[in-house]
């Protein structure tokens, strides 16, 4: 093979390596946007889930809350309730021990 045309081949076959290597890159840089993209986009649906997921527990803890609050606003009426109930019985022993008393005074000053 003439020497010309082995200088060709040569450059031919340096110019179809740098093809492939050009393309490598390329197809390398492009992978690289992908990967970059599809990263974000887990971490954008993370994010979403993670927001959800804090609302969620966040309505469930209020739901509770409100529920403790009805729990002790039923106890203290039950208590006050109870209170109530124990002075109206009482009402008749009192009148009755300040009746007492007070005789007791008039006839002491009598």
């Amino acid at each position: 093979m003439p020497r010309p045309e082995v200088l060709d081949r040569i450059k031919a076959a340096e110019q179809d390596a740098d093809d492939i290597v050009d393309e490598a890159e390329q197809d390398r840089e492009q992978r690289l946007e992908d990967a970059r993209e599809e990263a974000e986009q887990i971490r954008e649906t993370a994010r979403e889930e993670a927001q959800s997921e804090a609302q969620e527990r966040l309505g469930e803890a209020r739901a509770e809350i409100e529920a403790d609050r009805k729990e002790l606003l039923e106890e203290g009426e039950q208590a006050r309730d109870d209170l109530e109930s124990r002075a109206q019985e009482r009402t008749e022993d009192v009148i009755e021990h300040v009746t007492e008393l007070f005789e007791e005074a008039v006839h002491a000053q009598t």
